[in-house]
């Protein structure tokens, strides 16, 4: 049974940096490419990023994220990181891993539990 636990998130203020990690089990993590979403109060989700199986190369695909987050994966471990900084009361969310779903939003069945992020002054 695929289950993914994100941690590392909280209160932060802008301007703050922020790690979140999400562990993995139950399926073979090095051969799946990996993402973290995110659903802001009210919002849709939105797709961060993919990072390969490889563990070499990282796709973004929200603009707003761009040059301030940072995606990667240890396959021993079995962990996909989120380097978050320079964070900004937009990015408050609810942010999730998912299994890989190519360049969309995967479907939540997909996704773990979920990390609440909240920057506010």
């Amino acid at each position: 049974e695929v289950h993914l636990a994100e941690s590392g998130g909280g209160l932060v203020q802008p301007g703050d940096s922020l790690t979140l990690s999400c562990a993995a089990s139950g399926f073979a993590f090095g051969d799946y490419d990996m993402a973290w979403v995110r659903q802001a109060p009210g919002r849709g989700p939105e797709l961060l990023s993919l990072s390969n199986n490889d563990a070499i190369r990282t796709t973004y695909f929200a603009d707003s994220v761009k040059g301030r987050f940072s995606a990667s994966r240890d396959n021993a471990r079995s962990v996909l990181y989120l380097q978050m900084n320079d964070l900004k009361p937009e990015d408050t969310a609810v942010y999730y891993c998912s299994l890989g779903y190519g360049t969309y939003v995967p479907p939540k069945r997909y996704w773990g539990s979920g990390t609440e992020v909240t920057v506010s002054s």
